[in-house]
């Protein structure tokens, strides 16, 4: 037998050296993972949980990453880049174990030592608690930033709150949302690591004293900051990044006051109460609260980050001509400063008190500082979601920052004097101190007048910024306003979360789209090829599978894998319009009623989100829901042809099983109240098709992927301003349209819970009288959409076809592209895409300092 060509020996010794590297690394991994059941759980396999299997394999996937971590950290100290700070209140993770092993590149290799080890991976994934520290959107975004960041190779930092209570674990009893208490540190979290040498002491209440013209801020309360950096890597380029989340701990002294009372219980529990700090997340989305605690959260927060980029930036003592003291004239230069909306604004007074306070550096020019070093994005134009702290409140907690802020707005104000004379109504639109009523600082006010640059997060919402709720502002600084479009990543929004789909595109364009997603262009001219089409039908009904198994096993509920799997999933609130969802799942349910034997597109409906527990009409929305789902799975007419489900506890983690089975996106929002989304780049990524309306990114997705593979509907801003010009009559609509009429009387009467008729008569009210988001407005078009939608659903190769166009039009909706956008326009840093070196011995840190 002849040997074989050169090229081909070449080809079997590779894969023969890749198959020797599998077995050893499989070995390895096998030998780690005995190591850590026996020495960090203290167990062997004959008394071993499920759960000591989970931390064995976590800690063995933690020591693939931590000399990557030291290296990465290492690297940044010894090349001085700028740094990036990324402040926000929330960071909504999700697990971190797959997302990890996808991320080195080990996921296989995990795979088959435990199975070699005769356990599987998915029993052990399913332990991790999801790290809810978010509510939704803008804290999804965080978290996929963090991911664009490492994956970039940007020296870039996460900074948020180690609740001890994440967003709260929904359950749904008699059909009303319960809030349960979602304590996800219960078992420990091995992915933190504690860094109690860089605790830092914060400071609350007291009050100020001058003296030659200085400010000193005394008599505080101090509460101490503990650091948990948490590893962020970076997809295969051996990048590991920090996410540093603080926690509240108390001062070790004790109140002397009751100690000489002799009341030693109430000084130990007094001394507790300032770690209520960072006990529980505010589960308030798209909603402002004004309560003490959420301020001093939002306090905490910035001092600590910024007492902890200080030390960073003192400790390579930039550009310093003064042996003791740090010039901070380049700090512009090494730290740039993202508030991720308005939570962190405080950031601006803080580093105004010690750049002037601490640093003794002027006025005047610690606000060029200031302003170089800060930017603000903008994620809503709700005006109940808009910051604004009763000057009280900050005269009794931070004395010293109500003085700077009222500095700041002095020298703010005589500028807008200068620029508009005798303009009293821009005066009073321009100040950050809001006087009527109760006098408040306008926390949006105060970030743009510290910032260098403001963004919004979809094309249409920067628009709608600079035209509505900060039109003096763009007036005075036209020059600072900047689009960032939000983005999703594509390694947990595909590779993750849709590994048989990520496979499919790799076999046909390789893998290069994984971390440049424009190159799934490549996969346009697919649409003409029958068996990539067919592939990609079939990836979908198995994931279809998987989740209508899923929803067997939670829910008791058989789904028709045939239907059209049609899914609405994020916060509930009334201007994302659930309400407008339910009344056509009402609409169909009547025309199979009157009409059984009808053709009938079947659908399985499912939404769901969380109500926050304050907001009443959100959690009836959720309750109608329900009753209306109960009615409709129990009707023997109706049959398969619809199913209602209300999905329970929305997280990121089952939307990683949501999503790739999803064939229709709902994202239907009033135009101009959704800041952007990302929910439906999600779906977009994953194959689904959108109907909504043109609201936040829809406006851009349509520009990518064409008119024609999207249904739009409704009015857009345009409209929704000459309706409001107008006048909105809801019972216009409610006469004219029967179809409409008939599903508010069905609701009103108790049609669905006819044990009290009474129930949803509130909801009824605000649909007719209250609504603000117009849900009347646009029920026919949506109607008539959905009726395409269905026409379109019934040629399935046409529907795939359509899909695989979405999917190809993606790569805008990258947050890599996000991410270097926000590089080169806002923070003046180059992403180095830079591949370190795979450091096969771990490594000491030369300067743990950093």
């Amino acid at each position: 037998m002849s040997a074989p060509p050169q090229s081909d020996r070449e080809k079997l010794t590779q894969i023969s050296v890749k198959g020797i590297a599998l077995v050893e690394n499989v070995k390895n991994v096998k030998n780690t993972f005995n190591r850590h059941l026996h020495y960090t759980t203290v167990k062997d396999r004959n008394v071993a949980t499920t759960r000591d299997y989970y931390y064995a394999l976590a800690h063995t996937v933690k020591d693939n990453l931590v000399s990557r971590w030291i290296r990465t950290q290492q690297h940044y100290y010894d090349t001085d880049p700028k740094r990036v700070y990324y402040l926000s209140l929330e960071f909504l993770m999700g697990r971190t174990l797959t997302n990890t092993m996808v991320n080195l590149g080990i996921q296989s290799t995990c795979d088959e030592a435990l199975y070699q080890l005769g356990l599987y991976i998915e029993e052990l994934q399913d332990i991790e608690e999801d790290a809810g520290l978010g509510n939704g959107g803008l804290g999804r975004l965080a978290a996929c930033f963090l991911d664009s960041m490492a994956s970039l190779g940007m020296a870039a930092y996460g900074y948020g709150l180690r609740y001890e209570y994440g967003i709260f674990a929904q359950k749904i009893k008699d059909c009303e949302q319960i809030e349960e208490p979602d304590n996800w540190l219960r078992f420990g979290n091995p992915w933190e690591k504690a860094r109690p040498e860089f605790m830092i002491p914060i400071n609350f209440y007291g009050r100020v004293e001058k003296s030659n013209g200085v400010s000193k801020w005394v008599d505080t309360q101090i509460v101490f900051a503990m650091p948990y950096d948490n590893p962020v890597p970076g997809f295969r380029n051996n990048v590991v990044n920090t996410l540093r989340l603080w926690s509240a701990k108390s001062p070790n002294s004790f109140s002397l006051k009751f100690f000489n009372n002799g009341d030693y219980i109430q000084a130990v529990l007094d001394r507790n109460l300032a770690e209520n700090i960072t006990r529980v997340l505010y589960p308030n989305d798209n909603m402002f609260e004004g309560k003490e605690l959420r301020l001093k959260q939002e306090y905490f927060l910035v001092a600590a980050t910024l007492q902890d980029i200080f030390r960073r930036f003192q400790t390579n003592k930039y550009g310093s001509t003064d042996p003791v003291r740090t010039s901070f004239d380049k700090f512009p230069e090494k730290v740039a400063l993202q508030m991720n909306d308005t939570h962190p604004a405080i950031a601006i007074a803080e580093l105004m008190r010690l750049l002037v306070d601490v640093e003794g550096i002027p006025f005047d020019k610690a606000w060029k500082i200031t302003t170089q070093t800060c930017a603000y994005t903008n994620h809503t134009i709700l005006p109940e979601a808009l910051e604004r702290w009763p000057t009280s409140m900050f005269e009794n907690m931070l004395p010293r920052h109500l003085e700077i802020i009222y500095e700041i707005n002095a020298n703010h104000l005589k500028r807008v004097s200068e620029k508009f004379p005798g303009d009293v109504d821009k005066l009073r639109n321009l100040s950050i101190i809001e006087e009527d009523g109760e006098k408040c600082i306008n926390m949006a006010r105060l970030a743009i007048v510290g910032s260098h640059a403001v963004n919004g997060v979809a094309k249409i919402h920067s628009e709608i910024i600079k035209e509505t709720i900060f039109k003096d502002f763009y007036e005075l600084d036209p020059q600072k306003f900047q689009n960032k479009t939000n983005g999703i990543t594509p390694r947990r929004w595909m590779v993750l979360c849709n590994p048989e789909l990520a496979d499919a595109i790799c076999e046909h364009i390789g893998e290069e789209w994984i971390t440049e997603l424009s190159q799934l262009r490549k996969i346009a001219p697919l649409v003409n090829n029958a068996s990539f089409v067919q592939k990609v039908q079939q990836v979908k009904n198995e994931n279809k599978m998987k989740l209508a198994s899923l929803i067997e096993k939670e829910y008791g509920i058989t789904l028709n894998i045939e239907s059209m799997f049609d899914v609405h999933v994020k916060r509930i609130h009334e201007y994302k319009r659930q309400l407008l969802n339910l009344l056509h799942i009402v609409t169909m349910y009547n025309r199979i009623k009157d009409n059984p034997n009808a053709p009938f597109v079947p659908r399985t409906v499912m939404i769901g989100g969380k109500a926050a527990p304050g907001y009443y009409t959100a959690k009836q929305i959720i309750k109608l829901i329900c009753y209306v789902a109960r009615v409709i799975n129990n009707d023997p007419i109706v049959g398969d042809k619809l199913k209602v489900i209300f999905l329970e506890n929305y997280r990121v983690t089952l939307a990683e099983k949501i999503i790739p089975a999803t064939d229709l996106s709902e994202q239907i929002s009033t135009a101009g109240t959704e800041a952007s989304g990302t929910g439906n780049m999600k779906f977009m990524l994953n194959g689904a098709l959108t109907i909504g309306t043109l609201d936040g990114a829809n406006v851009e997705m349509r520009e990518e992927m064409g008119k024609e593979n999207i249904f739009i509907f409704g009015m857009d801003v345009d409209d929704v301003k000459e309706l409001q010009k107008k006048g909105y009559n809801a019972m216009e609509y409610y006469e004219k349209i029967p179809e409409l009429k008939r599903c508010i009387d069905q609701i009103k009467c108790g049609y669905f819970n006819p044990q009290n008729p009474d129930m949803f008569n509130d909801l009824v009210d605000i649909i007719l009288k209250y609504d603000r988001f117009y849900v009347l407005a646009d029920y026919e078009d949506y109607i008539k959409c959905q009726e395409k939608v269905n026409q379109c659903y019934q040629n399935g190769i046409e529907w795939t076809k359509k899909a695989i166009k979405n999917i190809a039009s993606s790569g805008f909706f990258s947050s890599d592209r996000t991410i270097e956008e926000y590089a080169k326009d806002i923070w003046g840093v180059t992403p180095s895409r830079e591949k370190l070196p795979d450091p096969h011995e771990p490594h000491d840190l030369q300067d743990q300092k950093n």
